[in-house]
């Protein structure tokens, strides 16, 4: 009787401790158990060769370059860590572009397994910090689909998952602070984030912000590590738009409006409170024309983003593709339209039109690198001294030896100014910044 009363007892107390866990089961230990098993650990290795000189540190790259094409080099191996989630059964990766820009080796670790799979980088955009792998080994994986970010409300409850500090899946809460938050990323370029104050640290870089249906709404990137208490993630609207180019073309094919936006007045953003661009110049047939967009509107935001300088427009534009479709919202005298566009690629030769038009130069292929063909009398490019027969070696730091190189350099720069070119005439070099 005695052993029958106690095993009712424990089974009492079985049901009771079974009953407190499903009870615990809040919104939050739902949705990480739906998204969990799509994040993954990302490491990657890197291949470093260097050359070790004898007068290395002195300031002079004279006797550097000597030993260093005399030297052997030494190589070895680096290592470092971030997230990513699957998005896809077939084993496409979503995570950030600076996680693996600088891999030669990448791997990812799926949940509850030590075991590691290599990775293929399918295509990325280190302007929007942005990545696409591919697992290598084929087989049905865990995903999360992409939801929607553009319905996210202030206040709202969102969770992020990622790997820091090679600690497997951490898991942080916080809410929604602003969903439209720009940072300005570099000098010339800012980014649009979801910022939340759930932690992001180096580690989680990569990895998924989902709200309280566990759905993907965002990716988290840690581009403010001084930063106490505050995150930020790439909404995920921004990442479906771009997609398919990473795909397909390992790339993000730049998107072409067809204006050309100069500052605002100072007198303009004082009496609106906030600024916009004026568009100065409608080029034919483009799809600014097409959509109504006419010279002297100013434009006040983009899809509901506001633009308040040239840099913020250009910065917006290169997170859209060919055929996408965007709203864009314009003041004409003291009406506020709003005009549907559907973006198409760059005009075939627009860099170069673009580098005449704002710097005034012309450029050729020449015997012996890229030349500058002619230079527009009061230009930019003639008051800082460039000449015709010139040769652009660099731009922005970057080497240029024909159109096709110069061409991919500014297609990436369009709107970022100013710019510098190293010029070279009769082998001697020349840093001139333009306009």
């Amino acid at each position: 009787m005695l052993v029958r009363l106690l095993t009712i007892f424990l089974l009492l107390l079985s049901s009771v401790g079974n009953c407190g866990a499903a009870e615990r089961r809040t919104a939050v230990v739902e949705a990480v158990a739906k998204a969990r098993d799509a994040v993954v650990n990302i490491r990657t290795e890197e291949i470093v060769r260097r050359r070790s000189s004898p007068f290395f540190g002195f300031g002079d790259s004279i006797f550097d370059q000597f030993f260093n094409d005399m030297l052997p080099s030494r190589s070895y191996k680096t290592q470092s860590l971030g997230s990513g989630v699957i998005i896809d059964e077939k084993g496409y990766i979503l995570t950030n572009a600076h996680v693996v820009e600088k891999a030669s080796k990448v791997f990812v670790a799926l949940p509850e397994t030590n075991k590691e799979l290599e990775a293929k980088l399918i295509g990325m955009d280190s302007r929007i910090d942005l990545a696409v792998l591919k697992i290598e080994q084929k087989g049905v994986y865990p995903h999360l689909l992409p939801a929607r970010s553009d319905d996210l409300m202030l206040g709202e409850s969102v969770i992020a998952i990622g790997n820091p500090l090679g600690l497997g899946h951490s898991i942080t809460t916080g809410i929604v602070s602003s969903t439209k938050r720009r940072i300005q990323i570099e000098k010339t370029f800012s980014s649009v984030f979801i910022q939340t104050d759930a932690l992001i640290n180096p580690g989680n870089s990569g990895g998924p912000l989902i709200n309280i249906n566990g759905e993907l709404v965002g990716i988290n990137t840690a581009i403010a590590q001084q930063a106490q208490g505050i995150g930020f993630s790439i909404p995920i609207n921004t990442a479906k738009r771009v997609l398919s180019d990473l795909i397909e073309y390992g790339r993000v094919r730049r998107a072409f409006l067809g204006i050309i936006p100069v500052e605002v007045s100072s007198s303009f953003t004082r009496s609106r409170g906030d600024g916009g661009v004026l568009v100065e110049e409608v080029q034919p047939n483009s799809p600014a024309e097409k959509a109504g967009i006419q010279i002297a509107d100013v434009i006040l935001a983009i899809d509901g983003v506001p633009i308040t300088s040239t840099k913020e427009y250009y910065s917006l534009l290169q997170t859209y593709t060919p055929d996408d479709k965007l709203q864009v919202s314009v003041l004409r005298g003291l009406q506020e339209l709003k005009k549907r566009v559907l973006l198409t690629a760059l005009p075939k030769g627009y860099e170069l039109t673009y580098t005449l038009r704002t710097f005034g130069f012309i450029l050729k292929d020449g015997r012996h690198g890229l030349e500058v063909a002619d230079v527009v009398e009061g230009s930019p490019a003639a008051t800082g001294g460039i000449k015709p027969r010139d040769r652009i070696a660099k731009v922005d730091g970057v080497e240029v030896e024909t159109l096709q190189d110069y061409d991919s350099v500014i297609v990436d720069r369009l709107g970022r100014l100013p710019l510098t070119f190293l010029v070279v005439r009769v082998n001697r070099g020349y840093l001139i910044e333009l306009p």
